[in-house]
């Protein structure tokens, strides 16, 4: 369980720095219209069963592993996983509260063809969805590490 907890919550985590790190700064060079464009694909194609399972899975992986390992005594390793579920959590409140929102009005805004300010579209979007998107990197990479924690404190019970 700590094991697909970890790599769920790592690949968020990638997910996220990938963004920060490549394809914001990447469309940040391009022009308006690139740029709505780009970002109104990602976010319609995004929406998928493989990122929705590990998008929700980063989430109920390290709860139930909290749950198994305060089952079994190990106060430790709950309370690393513990921390690192709140991280995620607090990762998927920002996403709820902020880039879901600008992600709708992106979309909202139409065919970029035909939006007459895009400049404002993008103004309206893209720092505030930066921002809100390093926070989300930060927050589940330290709940990765809080997991990672988890796995080198967790034991298995002697066998009997």
């Amino acid at each position: 369980m700590l094991a697909a907890a970890t790599t769920a919550t790592g690949l968020m985590a990638g997910l996220f720095l990938a963004f920060d790190v490549a394809v914001m700064p990447g469309l940040a060079a391009g022009d308006d219209r690139t740029f709505v464009t780009a970002m109104q694909h990602i976010n319609a194609s995004i929406l998928n069963p493989v990122f929705g399972a590990v998008f929700a899975g980063a989430l109920a992986l390290p709860a139930v592993g909290t749950w198994l390992l305060h089952r079994s005594g190990q106060r430790a390793a709950t309370l690393w996983t513990a921390v690192a579920t709140l991280l995620y959590l607090a990762a998927l409140v920002l996403t709820s509260a902020v880039n879901v929102p600008l992600n709708d009005r992106l979309a909202a805004a139409g065919d970029p063809a035909a939006v007459t300010d895009l400049a404002a579209v993008r103004a309206a979007f893209e720092p505030t969805w930066t921002t809100s998107n390093i926070a989300r990197t930060v927050l589940c990479t330290a709940a990765a590490v809080a997991l990672t924690r988890a796995l080198l404190l967790h034991r298995r019970p002697a066998a009997r």
